[in-house]
C-alpha cells in the first residue's frame, strides 16, 4: 500500500474463490457484448426514444467514474494542499483510478448506439465545442492518459528504465497539475448533462445552478470514500501483511464528513432558495416513492456524520468500512436519481433495465 516502499508479493492463491465465482459472470458479459456489437444495442437493453440513456450510462459513467476518483481526490490532498502524510495511499488510489476510468471509457464505447462513429470524436473539424458531452468525453480521454503517466514511474522503476524515469520526473509537476484540473471539469459537467433535460428531471433534483456543484462535491466524497473502502477491504483480506493505516483513513473520513455537510447545506439551501422544500416534507405533494428516495440519499450521507464521531468507534475498522460504504451509496444514489430514476420523458415512455 505504500508508494515509497519496495513492492513485494503478498502471497496467496492466484485463482481464488472470488475469481471462480465471478468468472462465469464475466463470460456471460462477454457474450452479451458480442451480441450487442453485432445485433445492436436494442438487442440487449430496453432503451427507447424517451430513454436514449439508461442504467449503463448512469452507472458506468456517472457512478463508475465517481468511484474512480480516489487518485484525483488524494492528488488534491497530497500535492495541492501539501498533506504529505497521505502519500502512502497514493499508489493504490492511482491504480484504482486508472482501472476505473479506463473501464468507464471502454463501457461508453460499448454503450454508444453507433460506435463506428467514435473516430469522428478525435477529428478536430468534427469537434462540437458547445456540447457538454464533448467536454466530458474530451476531458476523460485526456485524464486517462494523464493518470497513465502519473502511474508510469511505478513500472518504469520496476523495469529499470532509469533514463525515462528521470525524464518523466522533470515534467511530473505539470502532469499532476493537469490531473488535478481535468476531473474538476468533467465531474462538474456530469451534473450539467441533465440541465438540458429541463422539466423532465423532477424539480427536487433539477437545478440549473446547483447540479454542477453537487456533482463535483459527490466526486470528492466518492473519491475519499473509495480510498477508505478499498483500504479497509485490503487490510481485512491481507491481515498482518500491510501497514496499519487506520489513522489516515480516520482523518480522511473526517474530511469527507465535512464535504458531506457542505453537500447537504447546498442541497437544502437550493431547495429553500427555490421554494421547493415543502415537496420533501409533504409526501402527498412529492409522491411517496420520490420522497423515500430523497430521504434515503440524506440518511445514507448523514449516517457517517454520526458514526465518525462516536468516541473510540471512529477509529474502528468496521465503523470506517460502514461509514465509507454509506457515503458511497448515498452519493451514488444521488447521481442515479438525477440522471435516471427521477427522469421522466412523458408521453407514456417506460424504461426498466
Amino acid at each position: 500500500m505504500n508508494i515509497t516502499g519496495n513492492p513485494r508479493p503478498v502471497g496467496g492463491r492466484l485463482v481464488s474463490a472470488s475469481i471462480l465465482f465471478f468468472a462465469p459472470l464475466a463470460v456471460i458479459c462477454i457474450l452479451l457484448i458480442i451480441k450487442r456489437l453485432f445485433l445492436g444495442i436494442g438487442s440487449v437493453t430496453a432503451l427507447n426514444g424517451g430513454y436514449p440513456w439508461g442504467l449503463w450510462i448512469s452507472f458506468d459513467l456517472l457512478v463508475g467514474t465517481g468511484f474512480a476518483c480516489g487518485g484525483w481526490a488524494l492528488a488534491w490532498t497530497v500535492y495541492i494542499f501539501n498533506k504529505g502524510k497521505y502519500h502512502p495511499l497514493v499508489r493504490p488510489a492511482l491504480l484504482a483510478s486508472l482501472f476505473g476510468y479506463s473501464l468507464g471509457g471502454l463501457s461508453i464505447t460499448i454503450d454508444m448506439g453507433r460506435y463506428w462513429h467514435l473516430p469522428y470524436f478525435y477529428i478536430p473539424g468534427q469537434f462540437n465545442t458547445n456540447s457538454v458531452l464533448f467536454e466530458t468525453a474530451f476531458c476523460m480521454t485526456i485524464y486517462i492518459i494523464v493518470v497513465t503517466l502519473e502511474f508510469a514511474p511505478v513500472w518504469l522503476g520496476f523495469l529499470g528504465l532509469k533514463k525515462w524515469f528521470n525524464k518523466l520526473n522533470k515534467i511530473m509537476f505539470f502532469v499532476i497539475a493537469l490531473g488535478a484540473l481535468l476531473p474538476m471539469m468533467h465531474q462538474s459537467s456530469m451534473g450539467s448533462l441533465m440541465i438540458a433535460a429541463g422539466h423532465k428531471v423532477h424539480q427536487v433534483w433539477q437545478s440549473y445552478e446547483a447540479l454542477p456543484i453537487l456533482s463535483l462535491l459527490t466526486a470528492f466524497i466518492m473519491g475519499f470514500s473509495i480510498v477508505i473502502f478499498e483500504g479497509s477491504l485490503v487490510r481485512a483480506g491481507l491481515a498482518g501483511k500491510t501497514p496499519d493505516e487506520r489513522s489516515l483513513f480516520t482523518q480522511l473520513a473526517k474530511v469527507t464528513a465535512g464535504l458531506i455537510a457542505l453537500f447537504l447545506a447546498v442541497r437544502f439551501g437550493e431547495l429553500i432558495y427555490h421554494d421547493k422544500l415543502h415537496y420533501v416534507f409533504g409526501f402527498d405533494k412529492l409522491g411517496k416513492f420520490e420522497a423515500w428516495m430523497f430521504w434515503m440519499e440524506v440518511w445514507l450521507m448523514t449516517l457517517p456524520l454520526l458514526t465518525l464521531f462516536l468516541g473510540e468507534k471512529k477509529s474502528d475498522s468496521r465503523w470506517l468500512f460502514i461509514s465509507a460504504l454509506s457515503m458511497l451509496l448515498g452519493a451514488a444514489l444521488w447521481r442515479l436519481n438525477y440522471s435516471m430514476i427521477m427522469y421522466d420523458p412523458g408521453n407514456g415512455y417506460r424504461y426498466f433495465p
